[in-house]
């Protein structure tokens, strides 16, 4: 997780930046999930788009959750300016999560891929109002075992924990509105 977060990060700043095409925003409907997010936008062409796109939440509504997790995406605007009207974006998901559920713990990591489709409805000069959703195949590996089981201290070798679930699914890897603003 953290070479993928490096190398995204190094990447990023090798585009060119000029401060009228970069924009930052929150997903509200995460927000309201009490899943706290945060993402920025950079104009990399004519009608391209690269996002990159954080999350993480600790115990929301005294559940026993923890999620952290990266989305890079680029978009494509068919309007021909970038940030405005309808786009098509390819994206992916980096994720760890450590999740109690119903008495079983499920704690692993997730990568996945998928593609994303919305519309950018600006307000003001500044101010952007998105809608997408994105569906994808997301690939899991994790541990997973009864909360009384106490697997953390013997399902290890040589010090590393094992997984014993492993596979994928495929589901929505983006959906939301957001709110977007353009930093001068």
């Amino acid at each position: 997780m953290k070479k993928i977060l490096f190398i995204l990060t190094m990447t990023i700043m090798q585009l060119p930046l000029h401060a009228q095409k970069v924009a930052v925003g929150t997903n509200a409907l995460m927000d309201l999930m009490m899943i706290p997010n945060l993402g920025t936008d950079i104009v990399v062409g004519e009608r391209s788009v690269v996002g990159l796109h954080a999350f993480c939440t600790y115990k929301p509504w005294g559940k026993d959750v923890r999620l952290m997790g990266l989305q890079p995406e680029y978009r494509y605007f068919f309007s021909g300016r970038p940030m405005n009207s309808f786009f098509v974006g390819a994206g992916g998901l980096a994720m760890s999560y450590d999740i109690t559920w119903s008495g079983k713990v499920y704690k692993g990591n997730a990568l996945g891929a998928g593609l994303t489709f919305g519309y950018v409805m600006p307000l003001t000069h500044r101010l952007n109002l998105e809608f997408y959703s994105g569906f994808g195949a997301i690939a899991y590996r994790h541990k997973e075992h009864f909360k009384s089981d106490y697997y953390d201290t013997d399902y290890t070798t040589n010090g590393m924990h094992r997984a014993n679930a492993m596979g994928y699914y495929l589901l929505p890897t983006r959906f939301g509105v957001s709110i977007s603003y353009m930093i001068k």
